[in-house]
């Protein structure tokens, strides 16, 4: 018998407590607004003027850090275009790693993204039910399936690796992997310093609505 992947999120409680950390504290190294360099502080400008404010992964992490990680982080995202996976898919992917990883930033900028990418954000509202949402179709069940239990196990069964197989070739299926490897780089700098939603949504409908 095939082994059947939850599609509900694991240690709910677990997911609950981190969420309300997140939501009441602040990151754990206090954010450097004026960084040093001006190759950083023309970054900083010009991410302030796009979404109102800078990043705090920008603030918190990468002004900490020498210029060529916050490159090597950017390369990351520029890399997603190279990939042979339709850009739909490689969002919810991404969407559901950083859901199950609890990542608050993760989740709501790529929300963002979506939007002004998509128009909308409808698939991401049904994540947590992909395995009966009319939304996805069984390649994308199959790709989820695959990153949910990858994620959440740090391993995949036979069973789901060859119902992904049945829907994509070798390549796809490196891209896939390369998408799950890759969000826990952004998700898990974000939870180690406890960096939270920077409300990217709200803060692009209230631009829109004062323009």
């Amino acid at each position: 018998m095939e082994a059947q992947v939850t599609n509900r999120l694991p240690h709910a409680d677990t997911k609950k407590a981190e969420i309300q950390r997140s939501e009441q504290g602040a990151p754990f190294l206090a954010p450097i607004e004026r960084p040093p360099g001006l190759l950083l502080k023309m970054v900083f400008f010009f991410v302030r003027r796009q979404f109102g404010k800078v990043m705090t992964p920008l603030t918190v992490f990468a002004a900490r850090m020498p210029a060529a990680f916050g490159s090597f982080y950017g390369k990351v995202g520029q890399l997603d275009k190279k990939l042979r996976l339709p850009a739909k898919t490689a969002a919810i992917i991404r969407e559901r790693v950083a859901s199950i990883n609890t990542c608050l930033f993760c989740m709501d900028a790529a929300r963002y993204y979506a939007m002004k990418q998509f128009g909308d954000t409808a698939r991401f509202d049904a994540l947590e039910n992909y395995q009966t949402s009319p939304l996805f179709n069984e390649a994308e069940r199959a790709a989820l399936d695959y990153a949910t239990e990858l994620t959440r196990d740090k391993r995949v069964s036979p069973e789901t690796f060859a119902r992904l197989k049945g829907h994509y070739g070798e390549r796809e299926i490196c891209d896939i992997v390369w998408l799950v490897a890759s969000e826990h780089i952004y998700n898990l700098t974000n939870i180690g310093l406890n960096i939270g939603s920077d409300g990217l949504c709200e803060l692009s409908a209230q631009r829109r609505t004062s323009a």
